[in-house]
């Protein structure tokens, strides 16, 4: 879940989708009646520290397709999403950014006490009832961290859900940070791998030789193989450092905060609604766990970007859309395993 502290735009892949709504559909007319706010609503969510306000934000309009894009870090912000409106817009379907406690647009209590897996769960279930998401509906899509949460949610909540989307996590811990210790790191220079080795033995994270170091030789080839574009550098820029070092800990090799035993490779089989599972050839997670994630629950399909990395959105950018694309608009018309 290493995140990197701008790729030109490739051309839009094909489609063998049915044509996309009309643009009156997806961008109806404003009611006139009402204050319009470019489709931000604001929900209010009930913690066990009080009231909080999060931040959503609709774009376009399809009844029958709704996505809402949880983001990574933890604590990053929905921005890195952006690229979404150059690929999902033209294929009818209507997304929704929100920005998690703590992150981006919405209320920091600045509380460690309140960066918890099943508290977000919770959050992640009113908001659902705010935006009127059902299962006729309601597709989650969950990036990194965000699909640590969306796993979460849907083992708990998926009657509510129409299809699942698990890209690039894998649904152990301990099998990332296994991963993360006997492959990626043995491809780095010993003598690189030898200097950061010691500055996480001395917790030296905010020495700028550790950023130095992980730059060219992690993020470079793991997080994003392309120039990181402008909406995920100023995604990360904002990162929230108090979630993501309780959440995820301060090494960029593996977790070692909350989540260091979250594990639920064995509850996958419970889950019943479609599943997507996207990775990379060179992300920091194992494709072939991303393989599994699909054989095991009971209706999945696998994308696996062969030049892609932890941000394939961007640096195997036709795969992902494509797939991505393909599989909603599959599952709109009641397929549930999708060659992809």
């Amino acid at each position: 879940m290493a995140w990197w502290r701008p790729a030109p735009r490739r051309s839009p892949p094909d489609s063998a989708a049915p044509a996309a709504a009309p643009l009156t559909s997806y961008f109806p007319a404003p009611d006139t009646a009402q204050v319009l706010t470019g489709g931000v609503q604001v929900v209010p969510i009930t913690t066990p520290k009080g009231k909080f306000n999060v931040w959503t934000k609709r774009f376009g309009h399809n009844p029958r397709i709704r996505l809402l894009l949880l983001n990574g870090g933890p604590g990053a912000t929905h921005e890195y999403f952006e690229c979404m409106e150059s690929f999902l817009p033209r294929e009818g379907i209507e997304f929704i950014y929100y920005g998690q406690l703590g992150c981006g647009n919405s209320d920091n209590p600045k509380d460690t006490s309140m960066w918890s897996l099943p508290r977000y769960v919770e959050e992640v279930e009113q908001v659902r009832q705010a935006l009127k998401l059902d299962k006729d509906n309601f597709y989650l899509l969950g990036h990194s961290w965000g699909s640590i949460l969306a796993a979460e949610y849907a083992l708990k909540y998926q009657q509510h859900l129409k299809g699942l989307i698990i890209s690039n996590m894998m649904m152990s811990i301990p099998a990332y940070n296994k991963y993360a210790a006997e492959v990626l790191a043995p491809q780095m220079k010993p003598e690189v791998l030898r200097e950061i080795r010691q500055l996480e033995a001395r917790k030296d994270f905010q020495n700028p030789r550790y950023m130095e170091l992980l730059e060219p030789n992690f993020y470079a080839e793991h997080l994003c193989r392309v120039p990181l574009p402008e909406p995920a550098a100023r995604s990360l820029g904002k990162t929230n450092q108090s979630l993501y070092v309780t959440m995820q800990g301060p090494s960029e090799f593996g977790a070692s905060g909350k989540l260091v035993n979250w594990d639920r490779t064995a509850d996958l089989p419970k889950l019943a609604v479609p599943v997507l599972s996207i990775g990379g050839k060179y992300d920091t997670m194992a494709p072939e766990h991303m393989r599994m994630v699909a054989r095991q629950v009971q209706h999945g399909s696998a994308l696996i970007c062969p030049n892609g990395s932890h941000m394939s959105f961007y640096d195997d950018q036709p795969t992902y859309m494509r797939g991505l694309t393909k599989w909603i608009l599959a599952v709109d018309r009641g397929e549930t395993k999708v060659a992809l």
